[in-house]
């Protein structure tokens, strides 16, 4: 665990400060103080990929539907074969169960940013990379996308997706990842893991890339960190009332998981679990809270710090 950074200001390049000041200029003017979004304005410079079926640096691309009456589907990455695995002649890849970030309420599985990472994922590691596309909050509050996240893992342990699986894809050595809000959702999914068997997908672990969790208390990081890129008091505040339901405070379990009102995880079966955090993150008190509360409840974790980075640094070279 690296020691808290000491310095107080972050250096970047002048395109990453254009860009994180356009991306939070206009997600600043699409949340309504009455906690609704306009969607037509964010949309206007939320830049979409389209899949390929053709390999771009190694890398194939298709979208899938899980259940058209919510919208709900995935994109899936196949990475070329290379070294890995291999099972019966056949290169075989772990699967990455993807959920990205955004708030609750922004962004999607095809938003350019999270596409170019997800294919670096697919072709770096490599793995099969599977980015499910939630339904968003406020219009599909708490726990809609707990729900869309699990009933993504049924579908892929279902006959439905045999047809449509790769078959590189090793359902065996499945991960959950998910960064910011997409990591919130990856361990409650875990959690609801717990009530299903299935057939062939094993849960191996959980990528959890500077989780967004909270609380009623305002933590030394977030204070400190007031003027960090990205994540600030106002913006969180505002999250977590247009995802949770009418009435609750940010000490909700979803929110604050290893909280005054969360439950014992300890007798719960729970991936091995890694946690990356950045020191210009204002969450890492946060973050911090969540992989000691995963080592106290018994449960493998690891903890891996950049003391440089800032909130979403990995969508940036």
């Amino acid at each position: 665990m690296s020691q808290q950074n000491s310095k107080t200001s972050l250096d970047l390049p002048w395109k990453a400060r254009l860009f994180i000041y356009i991306i939070s200029a206009v997600s600043d003017a699409s949340r309504r103080c009455n906690f609704t979004v306009s969607r037509r304005l964010f949309n206007l410079f939320d830049l979409k990929s389209p899949p390929s079926n053709k390999p771009t640096n190694g890398v194939t691309t298709s979208d899938i539907t899980v259940d058209a009456s919510r919208n709900l589907w995935f994109r899936l990455y196949t990475p070329a074969a290379s070294a890995s695995t291999s099972v019966d002649n056949v290169v075989k890849f772990p699967v990455i169960v993807f959920f990205h970030g955004g708030g609750f309420a922004f962004l999607r599985a095809n938003s350019k940013p999270y596409d170019d990472f997800c294919q670096r994922l697919a072709r770096e590691l490599p793995a099969v990379v599977i980015s499910v596309d939630y339904r968003l909050s406020p219009e599909h509050k708490h726990p809609k996308q707990y729900e869309d996240g699990i009933d993504t893992l049924r579908f892929l342990d279902s006959v439905s997706f045999e047809r449509l699986c790769p078959p590189c894809a090793d359902l065996k050595r499945c991960f959950l990842a998910g960064d910011s809000a997409g990591a919130n959702i990856a361990h409650h999914v875990a959690l609801l893991a717990n009530d299903y068997d299935f057939r062939t997908l094993n849960l191996t672990g959980l990528i959890s890339i500077q989780p967004f969790f909270g609380g009623e208390e305002r933590t030394e990081s977030e204070l400190r960190l007031a003027g960090a890129p990205v994540i600030s008091i106002e913006r969180t505040d505002w999250t977590w009332k247009a995802f949770l339901p009418q009435g609750s405070d940010r000490d909700h379990p979803s929110v604050n998981v290893f909280g005054p009102n969360s439950a014992d995880i300890s007798g719960v079966k729970f991936p091995a679990t890694i946690v990356f955090v950045g020191g210009f993150d204002p969450l890492q008190d946060w973050q911090k809270r969540y992989y000691l509360g995963l080592k106290k409840s018994g449960k493998e974790a690891c903890l891996i710090e950049y003391p440089n980075a800032f909130h979403t640094f990995y969508c940036f070279s």
